[in-house]
């Protein structure tokens, strides 16, 4: 089995902490989101090829963190693209990855910016007692928050309707970006697509397969988090640091709070500031300024400021006011 981890997004949502980095390297803790997923395929011994699909924009950097990696199956495989109207969507990658790295082995497909707390492992084994297309769905608890995903109807686990982000979601189990297809289901990626079908979202893909062929859903509890906001990729480094904070040594704190579900990274320093549920990343300067739910991107210098729901691009400078 082959594995492809799609990482040739150019998060705007997230624009100006993405602007230069893929959002798969977002810390958590200390790995970052991607490298979980590099993680849970490495330890599965039933796959034996992972590629990473990503652009060409974003090629070198990633290029330089799989050559710096412990991990050996990860391979980048790379589309023609370098910004956002040039992409061929998800569907439309996929189905020229599978052409360009003549895959004819069932694939394992994983959004690379997801985090979920369910074994690769058990996933696979799911599909082994299906063997037919097999997605991954999750329990969002609300009608708003499955408006923004694929939601599934389900009898006995079979897919029997999904509906690609619906104004009104007849339920709130959704589809989480992983998949597994038999190889013999590849074929349909073209065929879908000949068909003049949506080639973005990889659920109006899955919305036609599973009217064409027994489609089932893995379901699981537990977290799950789609790293596309701010407001989502907070919630997911809250969920790690499990309520505490976690401080770099070499960081320095003067007279500074820091509060619950925050990561000051290395070197940063904090003079008379409180920081509370925010991702502090390297070499970061604040000084007499309150940061809430917020992101500040490495060296960025900010002086008497209260931040609540903000993201701060790197080498920001805001100098307070006149020293008194």
């Amino acid at each position: 089995m082959k594995a492809v981890v799609l990482a040739g997004g150019y998060a705007t949502r997230l624009w100006p902490i993405t602007r230069h980095r893929p959002k798969m390297f977002l810390p958590l803790g200390e790995t970052t989101v991607i490298e979980r997923i590099y993680a849970e395929l490495e330890g599965e011994a039933r796959i034996d090829e992972v590629y990473v699909s990503t652009n060409e924009r974003f090629a070198s950097d990633f290029e330089t963190q799989l050559g710096d990696s412990e991990y050996e199956k990860p391979r980048l495989s790379i589309e023609e693209t370098r910004a956002e109207d040039e992409k061929f969507g998800v569907v439309g990658a996929l189905a020229q990855l599978v052409r360009r790295e003549d895959i004819d082995d069932d694939l394992l497909v994983i959004a690379g910016d997801n985090i979920f707390n369910f074994s690769i492992g058990d996933f696979l084994e799911y599909y082994d007692r299906r063997d037919a297309p097999t997605i991954a769905a999750y329990d969002v608890g609300s009608p708003e928050r499955a408006t923004g995903y694929g939601v599934v109807d389900l009898e006995d686990n079979r897919v029997v309707d999904f509906q690609e982000k619906p104004d009104d979601p007849p339920g709130t189990r959704v589809s989480i970006g992983c998949y597994v297809f038999p190889s013999e289901t590849l074929e349909l990626l073209q065929t879908y697509l000949e068909e003049g079908n949506d080639p973005d979202e990889p659920g109006w893909f899955v919305q036609w397969l599973q009217s064409r062929e027994p489609t089932y859903a893995y379901t699981f509890d537990g977290a799950w988090f789609d790293i596309g906001t701010r407001e989502s990729y907070l919630d997911a480094v809250s969920w790690h640091l499990d309520g505490d904070s976690r401080i770099a040594e070499s960081a320095t704190l003067e007279d500074a709070t820091v509060r619950s579900n925050v990561h000051v990274m290395a070197d940063a320093t904090l003079v008379d500031t409180e920081v509370e549920r925010a991702v502090i990343f390297p070499n970061v300067r604040l000084e007499a300024t309150s940061v809430r739910q917020s992101i500040v991107d490495e060296s960025a210098s900010l002086e008497e400021l209260d931040l609540h729901d903000a993201m701060i691009g790197a080498f920001t400078q805001v100098p307070g006011g006149p020293k008194r």
